[in-house]
């Protein structure tokens, strides 16, 4: 081939502007290029084995890597490596139909976007030339660095290693007909969770088999050798083998190299003309074979070895990221788009195959791209308690609505991994059934049940947020001190969903075992720090933590919930019988304006002092409670107020609300937010991180203090526990009447 440097001329196609380097001859076109292989009105190649097939899988994998460096090269940032190495199992999927695509690797991004692109998917946010593709990578309003559902067709965000598999295993469980491969880089690979959790996963639901992973195996890491570099093929097979997949296939690059290129991992690109047909032709057969096996009911891999940076601008690690020096004018970036340069009239049939692939555009046939239909709920049965009758367990009281909504909803799933029983919510288990292959109805277990119990958290809130994101109801349910362990995936979705082009249920959490609850357990069950988390998250604009005083506010709080779109509720109660502060009414309005008053005593002394204590979290307004009856001794009126929902005591321009794709608004203005805390004194209350309590301080005027959780030990009861965090009606009421007098 050789290459030239034409801007694209009147026989070129309008999307090809932008292209700075096109090929006067590709071999074998004349022969296999005539027709498009995907023929009109089809949606895939007719033959995995016909060789125009297979000629044009190349060309694909080629346009492929060549969009990834000219887009990556235009800014001099970005990562072309790891997808370069794969681009040919990339192009089998899209020519074998499927297009419900996923990927582990968020440095796949750019090729992602290249096929996007290919297959006009862009046109829906205005890129139709390479140019505007050049354009808009890496810029505000564009295309991102790592891939988001902000990008049409594009069904996941990719960002942490260990989270894809999540996404296609919950595509997979709502969509069985449909194929979700989903690439896992060999870097990534060493993250355990990924294994596990497909595991879990697979005894839980040993019937949906439709999700593929694609391993693609380079060598190389961001910026070393991989884990598994040293392998063998034998021992990989033998890896996902003894990891329950039925079905493994792997080739390998190194098998069709007639170059003697030194090392296991290699360069097919390099190949001569014939051999790249042959290790094309073995990537689309192997593909098309294990997408059969996975929709045909078997755990299967597909596993591409070929070295990391194939048919770009390095080898290895080293081309992994471009650098500032690594611009579309630098040598080694000219050279290696001009050897994958394709003839004009190439990129068009290219364009064609993809367009034609899946019945269209991912923008338009991808599952993500429509609205779930969701079956209605009805009314859920709330029961109202006395205020001040028996005292009730928060988290039960809740778990009967849950149970309601999966006897509704059968794609509803809660996930746990540390037993429901242990937070209050056996209710859950015993409606629902824990998924599980042996059944016993005395631990509430049957494999056709609702409820997900991994031991791990990733698993839990991966499972529970994917489902969310493709358009399902979920709850995940942990102990506070350990659903930091699931955060990073319940973070990406959230954030995910705030740019979301579509509604989709909340995720919703329902966090128990509070740090004071957990005495004799010691500092390993207590770790509200958790809180903070959500606390700085407040400012995306779309979560909102939930402080349900009792067992009443708790339905509410989970009520509104299940109403809401596009948002992370984050459920906080404890599993110990509290009393009865509220009404359903009062919930309403502290979900409205933030918070809600429980009691206010003015004194009767003239000219008294003020206090407002400012309360997040149930067990937390037991000592206030008592000091506020001492202080009302001394004379000093006191207001205990509720924090059931912080979000909405911010001001607007203290979060991204209306950046948001399902915008909510809705905040405590200030003359309301002064009739709610003005006082001589402020104190602020929490059994976790005194973050939460940020949006009160904020605003607040008058002299003000905050008692907050400080760190764990082995304490004999909650009381001892609060103490020893100084959270005491002593230390409460020695601090009041120091900020008054």
């Amino acid at each position: 081939m050789t290459a030239t440097t034409p801007k694209a001329t009147s026989a070129s196609p309008d999307f090809c502007q932008g292209i700075q380097y096109f090929s006067e001859t590709f071999p074998s076109f004349e022969t296999y290029g005539a027709t498009p292989a995907i023929e009109s009105g089809k949606v895939a190649i007719a033959n995995p084995k016909e060789k125009a097939a297979v000629f044009q899988t190349l060309l694909a994998a080629d346009a492929l890597r060549y969009l990834t460096l000219q887009i990556t090269g235009s800014k001099a940032s970005g990562h072309p490596g790891g997808f370069a190495s794969q681009a040919e199992a990339y192009a089998a999927l899209v020519m074998l139909g499927y297009k419900n695509i996923i990927t582990e690797v968020g440095h796949h991004a750019p090729g992602f976007y290249s096929a996007m692109f290919l297959d006009r998917s862009l046109e829906d946010m205005g890129i139709y030339t390479v140019q505007q593709l050049r354009d808009r990578f890496r810029e505000k309003h564009g295309l991102l660095g790592h891939l988001s559902g902000y990008i049409p067709g594009i069904l996941a965000p990719a960002g942490p290693l260990g989270q894809g598999q999540h996404f296609a295993m919950a595509a997979a469980l709502l969509h069985k007909d449909k194929l979700f491969p989903f690439t896992i880089g060999d870097g990534g690979l060493g993250e355990p969770y990924i294994i596990s959790s497909m595991g879990h996963f697979h005894t839980a639901f040993p019937n949906v088999t439709n999700f593929l992973p694609v391993l693609v195996w380079n060598g190389y890491s961001q910026e070393h050798h991989s884990m598994v570099s040293l392998k063998t093929n034998e021992q990989m097979i033998a890896y996902w083998q003894g990891n329950g997949f039925a079905e493994v296939v792997l080739v390998d690059a190194k098998e069709f190299d007639d170059k003697n290129q030194p090392g296991d991992y290699v360069d097919s690109t390099a190949f001569s003309f014939e051999q790249r047909l042959a290790f094309t032709q073995a990537v689309l057969t192997g593909v098309d074979a294990t997408a059969r096996s996975a929709l045909g009911g078997k755990l299967t891999v597909f596993i591409i070895k070929q070295l990391k940076g194939a048919g770009v601008h390095a080898r290895g690690a080293k081309s992994h990221n471009l650098y500032p020096k690594d611009t579309l004018d630098a040598p080694h970036i000219v050279n290696a788009l001009s050897e994958r340069a394709l003839p004009v009239e190439a990129w068009q049939l290219v364009r064609t195959n993809c367009e034609r692939a899946g019945g269209g555009p991912a923008a338009k046939t991808v599952v993500t791209e429509f609205e779930l239909p969701l079956p209605e709920l009805g009314e859920l049965p709330l029961e109202e308690y006395p205020v001040g009758g028996d005292p009730k367990v928060s988290t039960t009281a809740m778990g009967r609505l849950v149970a309601k909504v999966g006897e509704s909803d059968r794609n509803f799933l809660v996930t746990n991994a540390d037993g429901n029983e242990a937070s209050g919510i056996a209710n859950i288990n015993q409606a629902l059934k824990i998924i599980h292959p042996t059944t016993d109805d005395l631990y509430n277990q049957a494999p056709g049940g609702q409820v997900y119990e991994p031991l791990s958290e990733d698993a839990c809130a991966g499972l529970a947020v994917g489902l969310s994101l493709m358009g399902a109801r979920t709850l995940w349910c942990s102990y506070e001190s350990f659903a930091i362990n699931g955060l990073p995936i319940w973070q990406t979705v959230t954030q995910a969903m705030a740019e979301l082009r579509r509604p989709t249920p909340s995720t919703i959490t329902l966090f128990t075992a509070g740090a004071l609850e957990q005495g004799r357990n010691g500092w390993t069950h207590q770790r509200p720090e958790i809180e903070a988390y959500f606390a700085s998250m407040m400012r995306n604009g779309n979560v909102f933590p939930l402080f349900p005083p009792d067992a009443n506010s708790i339905q509410v709080c989970y009520d509104w919930a299940l109403t809401t779109k596009n948002k992370g509720i984050v459920i906080t109660a404890s599993k110990s019988p509290l009393p009865i502060r509220t009404t359903f009414a009062q919930t309403r309005q502290g979900l409205r304006d933030g918070a809600v008053v429980l009691q206010e005593v003015e004194s009767n002394q003239g000219g008294s002092k003020t206090v407002v204590f400012a309360v997040i979290g149930d067990m937390t307004l037991m000592p206030v409670f008592e000091a506020a009856s001492f202080l009302e001794t001394e004379g000093i009126s006191v207001k205990i107020i509720s924090i059931i929902n912080p979000r909405r005591l911010y001001r607007p321009h203290d979060t991204a609300w209306d950046t948001c794709s399902q915008p909510e608004g809705g905040f405590l203005d200030d003359e309301k937010f002064a009739e709610l805390f003005a006082g001589d004194a402020l104190i602020g209350v929490t059994g976790g991180a005194s973050a939460m309590l940020e949006p009160i301080m904020l605003r607040s005027t008058c002299k003000r203090d905050t008692f907050a959780w400080k760190r764990g030990e082995t304490t004999a009861s909650a009381g001892d526990l609060m103490a020893f965090n100084g959270l005491t009606a002593q230390a409460l009421t020695h601090r009041a009447l120091e900020l008054v007098h």
